[in-house]
């Protein structure tokens, strides 16, 4: 038995699918995955199959064409195509995620494109598909042109590539905000975006942090959140996390020493910072505080606002190192801070001054 892929069109109606099978049947080729493509010009056919060793390309076009299939194309195929399609394209999104400059490779192993080309030059009101080639338009600027012999392109391939783009450019964007923070007494920090992944690193931060340290983030008590509450802090529904790492070694998992959330609602933002016992008082709250509220105002968030405990002193030290004008509303013991951003922030209000 051999492998092949064959690709036909057939009209969208129903039973025309069955009868073009029972073509293949007839001639003992056993169909392992099929994929329908809607078009314009009817449903495109996808399929993986197993055919006798005697069978030949013009055998299996004839049986197609027997079945009322047509624009066909047949070509030989190795073992790998037995993964399925969407274990494929979550691979090839792994590998984005981890080299975000591999999108083209990408590209030409999701289609089998002959060539792919990037441009500088964006699409404009042009990206689509025709017979032979496919223009992508890349989110970080630029375009992928794609080109393939045979088959044709289908607008469901179109779907998957774009897609598989803008998880790329997605990914360069966040390696783009990782940064190397100095801190004042020398030391380094990695800042970067935090997702899922970090939630193991997260855990062990709450628990190296005291129960004051944690008291004074959450404001309502100083036990560990739960796991799930942390994820979504970490990847939150509007705004942005960060964590701060120390360089790892050895291969082993870089501990987070701290964690800074921005979460928004509406056009404000609320930002909370949570950092280790012994990074404290080293210009790290700082460095954060700021990273947040500059993500914020280009964002186009109106204010950004936190609460705090009265006798926090550190964090009030830390608001005050903003140098913008930060109104604050007591509720017992629980001080709340608003910094304008925008035009607000050019408008002090004499409470701020104060």
């Amino acid at each position: 038995m051999a492998l092949w892929r064959i690709r036909a069109t057939v009209d969208d109606r129903p039973g025309y699918l069955s009868v073009l099978t029972a073509s293949l049947a007839l001639r003992g080729v056993n169909i392992l995955t099929v994929q329908v493509h809607t078009t314009e010009v009817g449903a495109v056919d996808d399929f993986l199959v197993d055919a006798p060793d005697q069978l030949t390309e013009a055998d299996l076009l004839a049986a197609i064409e027997r079945g009322r299939g047509r624009d066909c194309w047949v070509a030989r195929s190795e073992a790998r195509g037995l993964a399925d399609q969407p274990t494929r394209v979550l691979g090839l999104a792994n590998r984005l995620v981890r080299d975000p400059d591999g999108a083209g490779e990408a590209l030409r192993a999701l289609l089998g494109a002959d060539t792919v080309t990037w441009r500088p030059v964006p699409v404009g009101a042009r990206p689509g598909i025709g017979a032979a080639t496919m223009l992508l338009a890349d989110p970080a600027g630029g375009s992928f042109e794609l080109r393939r012999a045979a088959p044709s392109f289908t607008p469901a391939e179109y779907a998957r590539a774009q897609a598989l783009v803008e998880l790329a450019g997605t990914a360069a964007r966040r390696a783009s905000e990782q940064v190397t923070l100095l801190l004042p007494d020398g030391a380094e920090l990695l800042v970067r975006p935090a997702t899922g992944d970090d939630l193991p690193g997260v855990v062990e931060l709450h628990a190296a942090c005291s129960a004051r340290s944690r008291q004074r983030r959450y404001l309502g008590g100083a036990a560990c959140p739960p796991a799930p509450r942390l994820r979504r802090l970490l990847e939150p529904a509007r705004g942005v996390s960060l964590v701060a790492t120390q360089g790892g070694s050895g291969g082993e998992a870089e501990p987070v020493v701290a964690m800074a959330n921005l979460l928004a609602e509406g056009d404000e933002a609320e930002v909370a910072l949570l950092v280790r016992d012994d990074w404290q008082r080293r210009g790290l709250g700082t460095a954060l505080l700021r990273r947040l509220v500059g993500h914020a105002e280009r964002a186009g968030y109106a204010a950004v606002v936190l609460h705090v405990h009265a006798e926090n002193t550190p964090m009030l030290r830390t608001l005050a190192r903003l140098g913008r004008p930060a109104p604050v509303e007591r509720d017992g013991s629980v001080l709340t801070a608003t910094v304008p951003l925008g035009a607000d922030a050019r408008s002090p209000t004499p409470n701020a001054r104060r």
